[in-house]
Order: C-alpha cells, then structure tokens, then sequence
C-alpha cells in the first residue's frame, strides 16, 4: 500500500482527487490526515476541513480517531482493510491534541474484525455451473480486467488459454496479464480497443469476466453489447456481480483460487475442450487497421510508439498521463507482465503518470521508468521534476505535444461539427527549457526522421530526461467506436457519445 500524510484543510482536500483515482482502480492506499483540536471540531476553525465527510463516498473506509489509545489498533485494521478483499484507500483523521498525546505503544499482531470477512474461496456450486456452461460454448472469450492483475492470477489466465485455446481481450487496466503479442490475445477492447478485440466480445456465446467491471468504455451502449452472450462473473467484490451485465453465472471470490479450480472442473470433463477451431480461427481473420506508414515529414504517433516500444526493451515500466497519448500507448506499447504498464483508468485522471512514474522508479531500486504524457496533462502536475531530479532517478518522459487538449479537441471535431472550446492553448511553455531548468536532459523532436535519434538521446541519460515529440493538432487517435444511425452508411455521425462497440462499426483513419 501507498502511505500518505498531510497536513489538516488544504492538504487534506488536496488529497481528494488522488483517494478517488486509487479508489476507481482499487489501489491499496492509507491517508493519514491531520485535523483540527477536539475541543474546536465543528466551530469552522483555521484550516478545518470536515475530511471525514468529504471523502465517504471514495473510500474503503474512514476513521475519526478520538483517543490516543485507540491509534495503533486503528492504523493495523487500516491496513488490514486496504490490502484484503478488493484493495482500496483507508483514511485516518487525527485530531491534533489526538496526535499531540502519548500512551504506551502495543501494535497488535494480528487484525480480526467481525464485520469485515471478504469471500476469497469460490461457491464450488457456481464454479461447477461455470464450468458447465464454458464446457458447452462454441464461441467463448476471457475477459480480462484490473483484477487479474491484483489477484496475480497471471499463471492461472496463461493455462486457461493455453490448455482449451479460448480468446482473450483485456481492458486497460488489465495489460500484461497475458503477453501482448501472444496468438491468443487479440488485445485491447472497447472504445478505442481493436476490431478484432471487439468484434470477439461482441460475437461471443460465453464472455468470462475475470476481475472486470463492464466499464462503459468498455461496452459502450448497453443494449447493442454482447446480445447473445452468457456471462460468467468473477469478481472479489460482490458489489460488481451484475451491477452493469446480468451475470449468469456469478461467482465472487478471489480470481486466483476461482480459476485454478475453474481449471480443476474443466480437466475432469470426458470431452476435451477445445475451442481453437473454427471460432478462434474465425477471429484471426479480422483483419485491424493497416500498420502506418510514414509518408509525410511529421510524426506519426503510432509509428512513434512503436519505435519506443521496439527500443525500451520487455522488461521496461511504462507510466502514462490521459489523453490521446494514453490511448496510442495502451495499443503500440506492448508489455507483456502485470503491473509494467501503469495509468489512471477509473477516473482517467491528468496528472497521474509523472509522480507514478517516480514512485515505481522509487520502489524498484531507482530503475529506468519510461512517462508517457500529453502537454495538458504533464502542467498539471510539472513541479514534481524537481523530486526527480533531486534523487535523480532515471524517470523519461516522452512529451506528445500537439499544443492542446487533443482527446476532447477530437471528439469536439468529430461530435461536435469542430466547434472548439477550451481545447487550445493559446500559450505553453517551452517544455525542453523548463526540464533543463531543473536539471532534466532534454531535446525535441518534430520530424519523422528524427524518432530514432531522439529516442536514442532520452535513453542513453543517465537522470531523468524529456523527449519532446511535436505532433500536429489533428492527429486523432483510430480506430474508434461509434454508435451510428440514420446516415451510418454514409459514414456521418449522430454526434451521440454512446459507442457500440458491436453494432455499428468503427470510424477508420481516414488519414
């Protein structure tokens, strides 16, 4: 888990938005927040914030603590309730004359609390009934969220899918559960997901979730998504369990041990399984967009992506920001372990990927850690260089400047008959003088030609360095999905920002 201390007011609301984004993406995280004297709670004191209050709906749990005594006791169940069952943020207020006090220190060894028993073990009933449904499918998909991730079920996802050859799709958050470039895997789904990726969804006659929320990037609208599918839920959190997606066969316990037995039932069946032909072969045949070609002198940023994913290596961490750049990172950048690809889905929060690209480098002994950001969202969160710098961790940050907001300038574009708001900026710094300024290597990049040498320079840093890659405005990121009606054969939008990632079709890159 993550730890946090600040201050009461100010740096306890400042901690908002950060509780909320660990919150949508279930990260583990204790914030221990300091709050005003008991005897003035309540009177509208200095730098008094009701934290508590303000906080309920985007956390695990809270905690007021009124005495000194009670303060061990309470920091063990926090992390207890952090770390178990589907993690999330704990908060902790302490009241100044609470923090001020002193007792004798006894942390207990072992936490035990009544009302919090998260399931872990699988209903062997519905895991049987999964099994029997799953036996049965001629067309069946893994689903793969940010669960699988946290449950480590990496092992358990590999031999489901090598040992009956079902197709996989993965969310965002799910990258690096399964190698990105593995037969099986036909990638990321959803909005801006693959065609194959979303056509095997759609057309599939038994979806298993596992550790995957039906997200709305991911289904798009509702009634047009998977009609014909059965649905096996897998899930920790039993608030999830046909909370989006009627689950037919609902399962709540930890992913790990659910499939190992999942897998147990399936190798008892009389008939081998095996789902390779002619459904996973059908899928094969879908063809993606074609592979960019570089015809003009700027930059493409799929063609850029995937020279920096050919040149940081396997076993390099990925951070991004969000934006476009999130998005033509999550499908040139291939990773190909759990936890190698980091980024703000829930909440798609701007600001994320810098300050997460210096912890992972922090907690993985000052390695290489490779930032992915937008101009917007590396402003909102610039000042943390000066952390980098003074520990000078080897963090890279690769700037995709196209001097604005490009993911709401593009929807504005294509929903919005271009008309622009608040998506320009009409003045923005000079990116390579300010990283200089503290301390950071840093060049730019504007051409097609200069990719390979500009990823060169970033990389052969031995601090923390910037590549500022200058792309143009109306670069968008394709394919995406759209719902269509009326005009759809012409190819005109309705401007409707419901997607359909089955229904209706993509828009290509028409460029």
């Amino acid at each position: 888990p993550g730890v946090v201390i600040v201050t009461s007011g100010p740096g306890a609301t400042n901690t908002v938005t950060g509780i909320a984004t660990a919150y949508m993406d279930s990260v583990p995280l204790i914030v221990i927040t300091a709050q005003v004297p008991r005897s003035v709670i309540g009177t509208d004191s200095f730098q008094e914030s009701d934290i508590f209050g303000i906080t309920l709906p985007i956390v695990k749990h809270s905690y007021l603590v009124q005495n000194v005594s009670e303060l061990a006791q309470t920091i063990a169940e926090a992390f207890h309730i952090a770390q178990t069952g589907r993690p999330g943020p704990v908060l902790i207020d302490v009241p100044a004359d609470v923090a001020g006090a002193t007792c004798k220190f006894v942390y207990p060894c072992c936490v035990d609390i009544s009302s919090y028993k998260p399931t872990v073990k699988g209903n062997a009933k519905q895991i049987k009934q999964a099994a029997e449904v799953l036996s049965s499918s001629k067309q069946p998909v893994l689903y793969v969220g940010g669960g699988a991730v946290i449950s480590d079920a990496k092992e358990e996802i590999s031999s489901l899918v090598s040992l009956y050859d079902i197709p996989l799709v993965h969310t965002l958050m799910g990258i690096g559960v399964y190698p990105s470039d593995a037969p099986c895997n036909f990638g990321l789904v959803g909005m801006h997901g693959s065609k194959r990726a979303n056509k095997a969804l759609n057309d599939a006659d038994v979806i298993v979730a596992c550790g995957a929320r039906f997200s709305d990037r991911v289904t798009g609208k509702l009634s047009e998504f998977a009609l014909n599918a059965k649905v096996i839920h897998i899930d920790i959190d039993p608030v999830e369990i046909s909370k989006v997606r009627k689950a037919d066969v609902p399962i709540v316990g930890d992913l790990k041990n659910v499939l190992d037995r999942l897998i147990a039932e399936l190798k008892n069946k009389e008939t081998p399984l095996h789902f390779a032909s002619p459904w996973a072969k059908s899928l094969e045949e879908v063809q993606n967009d074609a592979p960019c070609e570089c015809k003009d002198t700027f930059i493409k940023p799929a063609i850029f992506m995937d020279a920096l994913c050919d040149a940081i290596g396997k076993d390099c961490v990925v951070t991004t920001e969000v934006g476009q750049h999130q998005m033509w990172a999550a499908q040139h950048i291939k990773r190909y372990s759990p936890r190698m690809f980091l980024t703000s889905g829930g909440l798609g929060t701007m600001g994320f990927g810098f300050p997460a690209a210096i912890g992972a480098s922090l907690a993985l002994g000052n390695k290489e850690v490779i930032c992915i950001a937008g101009d917007g969202s590396l402003l909102m969160n610039i000042q943390e260089m000066a952390t980098a710098a003074t520990y000078n961790l080897p963090v890279k940050i690769v700037l995709m400047n196209n001097g604005g907001l490009g993911m709401v300038r593009q929807w504005q574009r294509l929903f919005c008959d271009s008309r622009y708001s608040s998506v320009d900026f009409g003045k923005s710094p000079d990116f390579c003088a300010v990283a200089k300024g503290f301390g950071f290597t840093a060049c730019r990049i504007s051409l097609s030609d200069e990719i390979k040498s500009g990823i060169e320079v970033l990389l052969a840093s031995e601090g923390p360095a910037l590549l500022e890659v200058e792309i143009p405005g109306d670069e968008d990121v394709y394919p995406i999905a759209v719902s269509l009606q009326g005009n759809a054969a012409k190819g005109e939008l309705d401007g409707s920002v419901d997607f359909a990632v089955g229904a209706v079709g993509y828009i290509p890159d028409s460029k």
